[in-house]
């Protein structure tokens, strides 16, 4: 099989060679121009010397060069790697060296930053600027349009087998150095199952996600699973604001929209989300962040539409939990996906069996991972026996929905109980004002931990009145040891590029007496 046929060969063969693939401004891109395009790609990457196997760097905006690159390299047997596009020199220098590319796509933009890592590699890759003339005073850069001018519009894709590498996937690096996540070509026989399966989505259908292509939450639905099921990807490629994704949903009237909470709240606060546009979306589908039971019912009443949280990582390319249409269980991540299998496990390793008790959540799928590359350890550690341990605490209830409690490592034990930040964080999230929440555990000076809460709230005008407000609410709904001991009212949370609250950074901000 060859990745790029996965996800274009069949909306060819149904005789979708006319349709839309993607939408971007004014420009419409085809299914029949979309596969020629990647084909003069590969033609292209061929003739500067990548191989199968090589992975090919794509540092490029959600712009249609982005699907020429990534489907390019896919048919020419090679892996691409999307990688984010506000990573640092150092992150920028660790990818090219961790995934030996010898070739790397970016956006003009980009060229400064390439520069500044360049001399330090060992071997540096060449460089196709995607979306103009390559520097004529640097040797080894290409221009894009150059390379697909000079190579025909046809390229027979190179054939592997199922469990040969077809893309990586970069992990934030939260704790450590990015590891890089080898998907193999099986994972894109099962990335459409949701969308087709559970939503109805297919030939017709317009995607957009608020998200930038390089989170595996964008690539995994727009591109992916969109093509796979014939559908049109609608693109944006600055950094969305609330008023910029109220323009593009009512330019492009997708029938399904992707994003995450802050955005839905940012809709709401900035009443865009009244809009009549936002009725005719036919789903909301939301990951990143855990989504707050008030956000939820709040965008229902203005869009009359419910949002179907789902999640996942990048260990498994597509989510492993989701809600379902009409079947929501609002704070809960919904049941397993499409031929998922997953397991709640003690600290023992143990199958915890009953509802209601806390467990990590391993996963099971044919998208996972086949290991995290150059990393024996490390990929030991959470890959064993097909199973993913995504690490994190889950909650099952009576009616089979899974429940987020955090990170593992999140869970807190206070006065021999544990206790879990996103219990605590609901309760907050229902008082008036409060738009994020997050609670942490912080050591006393007798070394005891204690919980600490910090809260936005952007319209807060008496932080002391609001802090008597939460601790009244919490102490009415929630066990004495699981009231927070201490309130912060900021302006935002610190956080990682791709929008997860860091919350060992409030932690060092507490115990710097903070």
């Amino acid at each position: 099989m060859n990745g790029a046929d996965e996800l274009l060969g069949r909306a060819l063969a149904r005789g979708q060679a006319d349709d839309p693939a993607i939408l971007f401004g004014d420009e419409t891109v085809t299914y029949g121009e979309l596969d020629r395009r990647a084909s003069r790609v590969a033609g292209a990457l061929a003739g500067l010397g990548v191989v199968p196997d090589d992975r090919v760097v794509v540092l490029v905006h959600d712009r249609p060069q982005f699907f020429d690159v990534y489907l390019g390299a896919m048919k020419a047997g090679a892996v691409p790697v999307a990688i984010n596009l506000r990573c640092s020199a150092k992150d920028l220098a660790y990818v090219i060296a961790d995934s030996g590319c010898p070739v790397i796509c970016l956006d003009a933009e980009f060229l400064d930053l390439f520069d500044e890592v360049r001399d330090g590699l060992a071997r540096a890759p060449r460089v196709i600027v995607t979306n103009g003339p390559a520097p004529r005073d640097r040797p080894g850069h290409h221009a894009l349009a150059e390379l697909m001018a000079a190579a025909a519009p046809d390229f027979a894709p190179v054939q592997r087998g199922a469990d040969a590498m077809a893309f990586w996937m970069y992990t934030s690096g939260t704790t450590g150095a990015p590891k890089g996540a080898v998907h193999a070509l099986r994972a894109l026989t099962v990335c459409d199952g949701y969308l087709r399966g559970e939503l109805g989505l297919g030939r017709g259908d317009r995607l957009f996600c608020s998200s930038k292509l390089f989170f595996a939450f964008a690539i995994g639905h727009v591109l992916m699973a969109g093509l796979r099921m014939g559908a049109t990807a609608v693109l944006y490629d600055d950094w969305p604001s609330a008023e910029a994704i109220a323009q593009v949903v009512e330019r492009h009237r997708p029938t399904a929209m992707f994003s995450v909470p802050t955005f839905f709240r940012n809709l709401l606060r900035e009443g865009l989300a009244d809009r009549p546009c936002f009725r005719d979306v036919r789903h909301y589908v939301s990951a990143g962040e855990k989504l707050p039971e008030p956000l939820f019912e709040q965008w229902r009443a203005h869009t009359g539409h419910e949002i179907l949280e789902v999640i996942g990582a990048t260990e498994a390319a597509f989510p492993f939990l989701g809600n379902r249409p009409g079947r929501v269980r609002p704070g809960t991540c919904g049941t397993p996906m499409p031929g998922v299998k997953v397991e709640l496990r003690d600290d023992d390793g143990q199958v915890v069996t009953a509802t209601g008790v806390p467990g990590i959540l391993w996963v099971k799928a044919a998208s996972l991972a086949l290991c995290y590359w150059g990393q024996d350890e490390k990929s030991r550690a959470v890959f064993r026996d097909g199973w993913y341990c995504t690490g994190d605490m889950f909650l099952r209830d009576a009616a089979g929905c899974y429940a987020h409690q955090g990170r593992g490592d999140d869970m807190l034990k206070i006065s021999g109980q544990w206790v879990s930040p996103a219990e605590i964080e609901e309760r907050v999230l229902t008082v008036p004002g409060v738009s994020e929440a997050v609670v942490v555990g912080a050591r006393n000076a007798d070394g005891l931990v204690r919980l600490a809460l910090f809260v936005v709230a952007p319209d807060c005008r008496d932080p002391a009145a609001l802090e008597r407000q939460i601790m009244d609410t919490c102490k009415a709904g929630l066990s004495i040891y699981k009231c927070p001991r201490r309130i912060f009212v900021v302006d935002d949370l610190p956080r990682t590029p791709t929008g997860k609250v860091q919350r060992f950074a409030l932690r060092d901000q507490v115990a710097d007496g903070g």
